[in-house]
């Protein structure tokens, strides 16, 4: 019994200590936030979590806990633990729009957002993200007036990347050149650095290009070497992409496509790539007679595609497309997404298809299954009962 208790207080005494060394977090109610904040003319840090968030207990009990994470907190911001699901915490959730957890919130004086940031995060990176919201009142500087300044510490480099490569990707791609500009010629790639060249990489005249020609063993370690092969191939062809678009007349220029890609990737290759490229290009120029010719020459060999890729393409022609055999295919590639299971979506899709050409039993039939299925997944189901008016 003396073991197990001498256990128990050991176990509470660290535990104790964590807290201490930790975030020590405000449990006041939220005006009072607001009033210490403003007296101290300090930001305040939110953790919006929710009891049942298994990432939320990990930052709680690995993040922050950390005493470089608590010293920094500590001084710079009022701190405060809310569950939004419970009290005024479901009022902060909608007025800031959380919708997934852990929420990271930092908030002025008036309660007027300054910034917000999502998901797990590792002390280094969580530590890097505070001091950037921060900037506006650390001597420091922020990340981007740090990075203008030349600093070239791959940790400061690598956090760049992984908070700003939504918000603000060039800042990011930037960062990566600098990052891979710099990697030691000795130091062997790690699979993170495999995935920010993927990521990053976007053209072969890009900077990174360079380590991903040159480093391409150590790459081919974390992925297939045929994938590999066919993102290379896809930068490579980017250029050519660029330079067949007649911006003009706004048609792809084939025979210059094929006559440079081909002996870069090989036919198969160029072909499916100018297909692809048309694809997009007409789609989103709305030129859709160019569009039909291309899709019905790339998805020929339906069984070869994905069900749900068809299934735009089917809808695209439902929407635009007059040609009966045409349609006729665009019905094929819908009832392909059909089998698979059938959704509010894809029965509605293979309904109008039918309509357009002239099956209106089979249309009747589909429209009414995307209704249906619609009104019992709680989703809207007014396209199909559009479609019911006009077939009866």
């Amino acid at each position: 019994m003396k073991k197990l208790i001498s256990g128990l207080f050991i176990f509470l005494s660290i535990f104790t200590l964590a807290q201490e060394e930790g975030i020590k977090f405000d449990q006041s109610a939220f005006k009072d936030l607001l009033a210490k904040a403003k007296k101290e003319k300090k930001l305040i840090f939110i953790d919006a979590y929710a009891v049942w968030c298994g990432p939320c207990k990990m930052m709680d009990k690995n993040v922050f806990t950390q005493k470089s994470v608590g010293d920094y907190f500590n001084k710079n911001f009022v701190s405060s633990r809310i569950d939004m699901e419970k009290g005024e915490g479901r009022e902060i959730a909608q007025k800031f729009s959380v919708r997934s957890y852990p929420t990271f919130l930092f908030l002025n004086g008036d309660g007027e957002l300054v910034s917000q940031n999502y998901g797990y995060m590792e002390p280094s990176l969580f530590l890097s993200m505070a001091q950037d919201v921060n900037a506006v009142n650390s001597k420091e500087g922020s990340s981007k007036e740090r990075f203008v300044k030349g600093e070239k510490d791959p940790e400061f480099l690598r956090n760049i990347m992984k908070l700003n490569s939504n918000s603000d990707y060039e800042f990011a791609k930037k960062a990566s050149e600098r990052y891979f500009e710099n990697k030691p010629k000795n130091e062997e790639l790690t699979k993170d650095d495999a995935g920010f060249l993927f990521y990053f990489l976007k053209s072969s005249e890009d900077p990174n290009y360079k380590t991903f020609v040159d480093r391409k063993a150590e790459i081919i370690k974390f992925l297939p070497e045929e994938n590999y092969t066919e993102f290379n191939n896809q930068l490579i062809l980017g250029k050519v992409v660029q330079e067949s678009i007649d911006e003009k007349n706004k048609k792809i220029n084939d025979v210059y496509f094929l006559k440079t890609a081909e002996p870069l990737v090989g036919k198969e290759a160029a072909i499916t790539k100018l297909n692809q490229t048309k694809l997009a290009y007409y789609e989103q120029n709305a030129n859709f007679a160019e569009y039909e010719k291309a899709a019905l020459e790339y998805y020929k060999n339906a069984d070869s595609f994905e069900p749900n890729e068809l299934l735009k393409a089917a809808w695209i022609f439902s929407d635009n497309i007059k040609n009966q055999a045409s349609l006729k295919k665009a019905a094929e590639w819908a009832e392909k997404s059909v089998m698979r299971g059938e959704t509010s979506e894809n029965t509605y899709i293979l309904a109008k298809i039918y309509f357009n050409l002239g099956s209106k039993d089979l249309a009747k039939n589909f429209a009414e299954q995307s209704k249906n299925i619609a009104t019992q997944s709680g989703k809207d189901a007014s396209l199909a009962e559009t479609l019911l008016s006009q077939i009866k």
